[in-house]
């Protein structure tokens, strides 16, 4: 039977499977925040992760106060109609336009680590401003796990506030040649083991059909929940379906209890901030 240290060290017995349930983007939009509240308190959601630069992120503070939130490190602003900037004027950091990058492509090929390291903190540190209790971080678009000197950032970032990471999937990170998992273990950085990577795919298609083969261990899945309607369409998200769909999923009580059905534990990472901050 396959084990996991963490499910022990978090006091589950060491075969459990934990599932984190985590509620991307929020902030990014009304519609996110609508969708992603009503996941955490009618739904399955046990987490939420904010983008700090955007327009409705003071919103999602008050909104979700007294959630499990922590922060999307947020370096792109991807949609065609609907722009953001960063907190910080690093030289590097915004496009021709004065707003952060479209794709991921173009902040790996144009930002130094020492204007990411200062937006990112500058987010952390406006969501700590805002009354948030941060619980993790990820990245937007992966953008702060796809460089070696990217993801040093992340990890002194998450030992400065001392909170846990999300870590890509095994088959993303073995293909990496910095070593992404080691470097966070030699650090006593926590971090969910396995990964279900469900976008661009419903989320709900993707754990219906993992629930039964779910490892033992950390396992996170993330939603992008969002309320259709004029709003979400007009700024020119082509996921708008997919979002929708999610909303939905994370509402679904059928889909909570085939969780249940499966002997899957839902947690959240502010389980495994308290591991790291007793160092256990």
């Amino acid at each position: 039977m396959a084990v996991s240290d963490l499910a022990g060290r978090l006091g589950f017995d060491k075969a459990a499977r934990l599932l984190i349930v985590n509620c991307d983007d929020l902030g990014y939009c009304h519609a996110a925040n609508l969708a992603t509240h009503r996941a955490l308190v009618h739904g399955i959601a046990t987490d939420a992760t904010l983008m700090v630069p955007c327009p409705w992120a003071p919103e999602a503070v008050r909104l979700c106060r007294g959630f499990p939130i922590g922060v999307h490190l947020t370096l792109t602003s991807e949609y065609e109609g609907y722009r953001w900037r960063g907190l910080t004027r690093g030289a590097t950091l915004h496009d021709a336009a004065g707003f952060l990058p479209r794709t991921g492509a173009e902040v790996l090929d144009r930002l130094t680590a020492e204007d990411a390291r200062a937006e990112c903190l500058a987010q952390i540190e406006t969501a700590l401003s805002w009354g948030v209790d941060v619980t993790h971080l990820d990245a937007h678009m992966g953008v702060m796990q796809d460089r070696a000197d990217l993801f040093d950032v992340y990890l002194d970032l998450a030992a400065r506030f001392r909170i846990p990471v999300r870590m890509a999937p095994a088959d993303h990170t073995d293909r990496q040649d910095f070593g992404p998992r080691e470097r966070a273990t030699a650090r006593g950085i926590l971090f969910n083991e396995h990964m279900l990577y469900a976008w661009p795919t419903p989320t709900g298609a993707t754990l219906r059909a993992e629930l039964p083969r779910l490892p033992a261990g950390v396992t996170e899945v993330f939603a992008h929940p969002a309320f259709d309607g004029e709003e979400l369409r007009g700024h020119g998200s082509m996921a708008h379906t997919l979002r929708c769909d999610d909303a939905q999923t994370l509402v679904d009580p059928d889909l909570a209890a085939l969780i249940t059905r499966h002997g899957v534990t839902r947690i959240g990472f502010l389980a495994l901030r308290d591991l790291q901050r007793r160092g256990g």
